[in-house]
């Protein structure tokens, strides 16, 4: 019998101190090379550079189009190993900085500089300002409000999904969605810290883990994409909408421009049809009949109003936290209004963005004492340790996929193959170009795919004689329907980085949403939109 400690004996010896001859050992059979190989996730790895390869292989483009063949296969290659996870979300993020150069797509020093720039530092400052609500505890005040408020008693998961889903929805109607999803995820993981984080459970306990993990799962889903939704109701809810409006009164100043009233008209009514279905989906695909059973224990009404109570006033420290981030929706809301009305970015000649801010805001955390103990700050680097630079990479990979795309001629072959719908009836031309636009935002921000495709549309409305509302605003739409990847927009990064979903959960979760505005525009544009907008099938 083997012995667990102290001496030892000749029995206790399994193996000879040295090796038998060669001939003699046992060579690993086939199956255990590919459990290896399996196990160390080589085909995964394998697959980016394999589907690289069959795109240079088999995709001819022509030959003035080889950089847009090359962007089509790194594309593949960076894509694989987003979805597979082959390697560390950051290492794959990091990919198009070594083969953007080596496959001719952009110099090294271009590839670099998409991956810090004004939508980046926005989201940076973000961060910091969301670790700053955490840290404090905000979160879990307002967490405690809107859950006590919705969820029932008994237990109602969905009132309580559209509890969470319809203020969020709302509040980006009328700040940057961006914005919203940063003040409002905090509110979601307060909710969701209630909840048991965990598996392994067996028997009853493991299905209401599993039910619980679900139910997380929608929380911050319906977050990331009910700001998304609402900020499409109104001009000032995405910059998208800013966008299209400044390019319709560049393109086309003879026509009537597009009002904030005007467009609310027509987009309203489009985001409450895509937000019902975001909440028919979430409720059918992450709620079940023993959710409310499983909710039930840790989010009980009465407990809820009490832990409210005992939260007591809020410190000095929470309202200076609080105003920081109320100066910055300010400020993110004011820096640009109308043509007619300039925001207070015009006093420094429109030089500043919305990541301009957003950094001096948080900058501020580090400088506003906590009132707390002596020379202690609201925030110090310590606290930011749990940044997730993973994301920031992501985000920035975005970018120079969005360059990629324009520097290698791609988007001058994805505007050749629409010129075919010059004789196209109005019911095809809407879903066309809204799918267009809605495949490309989801390897870039919505802005840049709106800054990337809208000229693109401007032109090809002249040249194949629609009228011009009919393609920019299928154009813009599209943009915002960036619901399946996290380099769609940056709500979509801030809840990827809260770790409780996964890109698989985002395609799944998102697909149905994209099909219904697809399918909602293209019966909304021709119907109501030709009152709104004056829109003929020709111009």
């Amino acid at each position: 019998m083997g012995k667990r400690g102290g001496g030892s004996s000749a029995d206790d010896v399994e193996a000879p101190l040295l090796a038998p001859p060669a001939e003699s050992r046992e060579r690993p059979a086939p199956a255990a090379w590919a459990r290896a190989l399996l196990a160390h996730g080589y085909p995964a790895v394998a697959s980016g550079p394999a589907a690289c390869a069959a795109v240079c292989a088999l995709v001819d483009l022509g030959g003035a189009h080889r950089g847009a063949r090359n962007m089509l296969a790194v594309l593949a290659w960076v894509f694989l190993w987003w979805v597979t996870g082959a390697v560390p979300l950051a290492v794959a993020s990091m990919a198009p900085l070594f083969l953007f150069p080596l496959f001719g797509v952009a110099a090294a020093d271009a590839v670099a500089k998409a991956y810090m720039d004004d939508v980046i530092s926005l989201v940076l400052g973000s961060f910091i300002l969301a670790l700053a609500i955490e840290h404090y505890q905000i979160h879990r005040r307002l967490a405690l409000n809107i859950t006590s408020l919705f969820c029932g008693d008994p237990v109602r998961p969905p009132l309580l999904l559209l509890g969470i889903t319809g203020t969020t929805f709302f509040l980006s109607m009328w700040i940057h969605n961006t914005a919203c999803t940063v003040m409002m995820m905090p509110v979601a993981t307060g909710i969701l810290q209630r909840l048991p984080r965990g598996g392994g459970g067996a028997g009853e306990t493991g299905c209401q883990e599993e039910e619980v993990r679900r139910f997380s799962k929608a929380v911050v889903l319906g977050v990331v994409y009910a700001s998304a939704i609402g900020g499409m109701a109104t001009l000032t809810g995405t910059g998208v909408n800013i966008i299209l409006v400044g390019m319709w009164s560049t393109y086309y100043p003879e026509h009537e421009p597009i009002t904030f009233s005007s467009w609310m008209s027509f987009g309203l009514p489009m985001a409450l049809i895509i937000f019902l279905t975001l909440w028919v989906t979430l409720c059918l695909m992450y709620c079940t009949k023993n959710t409310g059973k499983a909710l039930s224990a840790y989010l009980d009404r009465s407990h809820l109003r009490r832990e409210l109570t005992l939260l007591g006033p809020m410190a000095f420290a929470e309202k200076m936290v609080l105003a920081v981030f109320g100066g910055l929706i300010v400020l993110w809301m004011t820096r640009t209004l109308t043509n007619d009305i300039p925001g207070w970015g015009a006093l420094f000649h429109n030089n500043v963005g919305d990541g301009t801010v957003t950094i001096m805001m948080a900058t501020l955390l580090f400088i506003i004492p906590s009132g707390k103990n002596n020379g202690e700050k609201l925030m110090d680097w310590n606290k930011c340790r749990k940044l997730q630079w993973d994301i920031i990479l992501l985000l920035g990979a975005g970018f120079a996929i969005a360059d990629g795309f324009s520097s290698s001629g791609l988007t001058d072959i994805l505007s050749d193959g629409l010129r075919f719908l010059k004789d196209a009836q109005t019911m095809v031309i809407v879903p066309v170009a809204c799918t267009v636009s809605a495949v490309i935002t989801e390897f870039t921000s919505d802005d840049a795919t709106t800054t990337l495709v809208l000229p693109l549309f401007a032109e090809l409305a002249k040249s194949i004689n629609v009228h011009p509302a009919l393609l920019m605003i299928s154009g813009a739409v599209g943009a915002q329907l960036s619901y399946l990847l996290p380099t769609g927009s940056p709500s979509n990064v801030v809840g990827f980085s809260s770790g409780h979903i996964t890109i698989k959960d985002l395609v799944t979760t998102g697909m149905p949403l994209k099909i219904v505005g697809i399918a909602s525009l293209t019966i909304l544009l021709p119907s109501l939109g030709s009152h709104i907008f004056g829109i003929d099938s020709r111009s």
